[in-house]
Parts: C-alpha cells; structure tokens; sequence
C-alpha cells in the first residue's frame, strides 16, 4: 500500500491537477514518447484531470508498434530454416507482417521460442549446438544493453551458432522527426524515464535548444507522469526551453557503464520504422568487430521494405496526429485478437490501451 499511495494516490493526483490548472493560461499540446507512460495515462484518466487547454497526444513509444514489417516477415523466414531457432520476446509473437505473424509461423512448424532475456538464448545456443539459434533483438536504448551482453558473452564462450536479428530503435531521432514535421502539433514532451535511465538526457538538450521546445525526464507511475506535466507547463509559461529531470530517483543526466557496453557492440544506423518510414540514425546495426552475429548476413535474408499498410492508419497515431477511437478500422475491422496494425497488438500500444480502458468503439 505504500507504493500505491506514495505514487498513484488520489488526493495528491488532485492536489497536482489543481497545480496544472492555476500554472496554465496558454494553449499547450504535449506528447509522451513511452508506451508505459501511454497505458498509465489511459489507465488512470490522466487526461481527463487536466484542463482543457492542455491536451495530451500520444507517441511513437511501443518498440513493438514500430517494429518494420520486413523484419518481421525475416524472423518468420529464419523460423522456417531446417534446425533453427528463432528467440523472441512473447509481445512480438503477434506482430502482423506481409505473411502472418511468428504464432502462425510457430502453428505450421516454425521453431519458435519464448525468451525473457536475450542471455537465454545464448544459453540454448550452447546447449544444443547442432542448431542455429537467432534472437530477435527488438526494443527502444533500454534493451540495447543486455542484448550486446549477450553478444558478447556468445563471444567469449565460443558460442558460434547464436546470431541477432536487430531491430532496436532510437528515441532521439523520432523525436527530431515529429518536430520536423510540418503537421507538427507538439509544444513540449514527456520524455521516457526507462531509456534516459540508460542513455542520459544530454541528446535532448541538444533537440530542445535547437527546436525551442521543453523536455521534462518523467516516470510511469500517475503522480510522475502529473508532476511531469506541471514542470512542463510551467517551461512553456515562462517561455523556457530545456530539459528537466522528473525522474531523479532513476534518471542522471550522463549515460552509464550500460550505454558504454551497448555502445561497444552496436553503432547506429538508419532504420525503417513501421508506419513512419525511414528514420535517419533511427536504429541499430553490429559493429564490424561482431559482424558474425548478424543473423540477416548469416543467412542471406533478403528484407526488402513491405507496402504500406493501408487499412491501418498507425502511422498518423503514432506522430500524435490521431486518436486510435478515431480511425474508422478502430473497433470495426480492427481488435487486439486480430489487429490490423501494430499497435493493437502490445498492451502499451495505443489502440490496444484504448481499447482495454476507453472501449472497443470508434467515435
């Protein structure tokens, strides 16, 4: 009950959401760039606390939502390879690519497997070394870290039949290209405590100053994603620009021993992200120092980019352009047990979260 009432207590998140109201006199639209932050904001009704001059659009911040459909389509393909593995985490099992998704694949004879760690599957890979074990490296700088640990540790224990399809992705560039868009709608931003608890927040001082627009460094739990909001008002009424840190307990302004390990395996790269198109330095690839473990050359895996989806409207979701009760597929053609996009599939995707707590119809 501690936890509870220290971070997600009733009277507080009152207390705060009459801070908001008396700090506000302007029109300001912010986004939260974390699918945890989203699924907490609709969970809760944070939005619903707050005045009607402060709106709340929701970002591109569910790994599994922007994952691209040609990865998708590899790792059903590799799963299909005689005597490999294909190593995931279970949120991305149901991710639709061009030609269903890796259940389907698991259903007609694909070996796929469950993981919770990307060292688990190094370890499969060791145990049985007459096949060739893939883990499909999906997630935001957060997972980064132990996916190069696993690298890694195949490295140093001679494991040479374990390999990573990457497709982990950057927050700062997706960032930068929201607020390049002319369509632009945002004035400041709830940026995601679990990657700049990895990466630091120095990148978005550098986005902050350039665009003129405010961060605030914020938690997932109501009262932070609350005073997160507050702090950023007040950025945005005062006319400041920079990035402030809500989430202290976790967050310090420089990246860590973490970083420097993910940063020793991986460099980055542009990558397609699903609905958005390609992003410049978006992702990651291998160092050429681990080149071995690139599944996609171990195999020869043609990737070519898939069409756009075009029932699905992700895309516009994800930039902040769109509420998913507002896209006609949304509880018509379009549910989480048969999602036509992405995020309907992930419980921090935002049609999913919707879904769940707002209900299964559009407006």
């Amino acid at each position: 009950m501690k936890y509870v009432d220290e971070f997600r207590g009733r009277r507080a998140s009152e207390r705060y959401a009459a801070a908001i109201s008396d700090a506000v006199s302007g029109d300001w639209t912010l986004m939260e760039v974390c699918g945890g932050q989203t699924k907490c904001i609709v969970r809760y009704g944070i939005d619903t606390l707050l005045p009607r001059n402060i709106r709340l659009v929701h970002g591109p911040g569910c790994h599994v939502c922007v994952t691209p459909v040609n990865l998708i389509d590899a790792a059903v393909s590799i799963s299909r390879i005689p005597d490999a593995v294909l190593c995931s985490f279970g949120d991305m099992l149901r991710v639709p690519g061009t030609a269903g998704d890796l259940l389907a694949a698991r259903a007609s004879g694909g070996e796929i497997k469950m993981v919770y760690s990307p060292l688990d599957a190094v370890d499969i890979a060791e145990a049985h070394p007459d096949k060739q074990v893939v883990f499909f490296a999906a997630g935001f700088e957060t997972t980064v870290p132990v996916t190069a640990m696993a690298v890694r540790k195949a490295r140093s224990r001679g494991v040479s039949n374990f390999s990573l399809l990457v497709a982990h992705v950057r927050v700062p560039p997706i960032i930068r290209l929201i607020l390049s868009s002319p369509e632009n709608p945002i004035d400041g931003f709830l940026a995601a405590g679990h990657v700049c608890s990895v990466t630091g927040y120095t990148d978005y001082e550098d986005i902050a100053s350039e665009f003129s627009t405010p961060f605030t460094v914020t938690g997932f739990e109501p009262l932070d994603i609350l005073q997160g909001i507050l702090m950023t008002v007040r950025q945005l009424e005062s006319g400041k620009a920079t990035v402030e840190n809500q989430y202290s307990r976790v967050v310090s302004r420089e990246s860590g021993r973490a970083w420097q390990i993910a940063m020793s395996v991986f460099q980055f790269c542009d990558m397609e992200w699903r609905g958005l198109g390609m992003v410049k330095e978006g992702g990651f690839r291998i160092r050429d120092d681990f080149q071995r473990f690139d599944a996609l050359d171990r195999f020869s895996i043609d990737h070519p980019s898939a069409a756009a989806e075009t029932h699905c409207r992700s895309g516009e979701v994800l930039m902040g352009l769109l509420t998913p009760d507002a896209c006609e597929s949304y509880g018509t053609q379009c549910f989480p047990d048969s999602p036509l996009g992405a995020p309907m599939v992930s419980p921090e995707g935002t049609c999913a979260a919707y879904f769940r707590y707002r209900g299964g119809t559009n407006g």
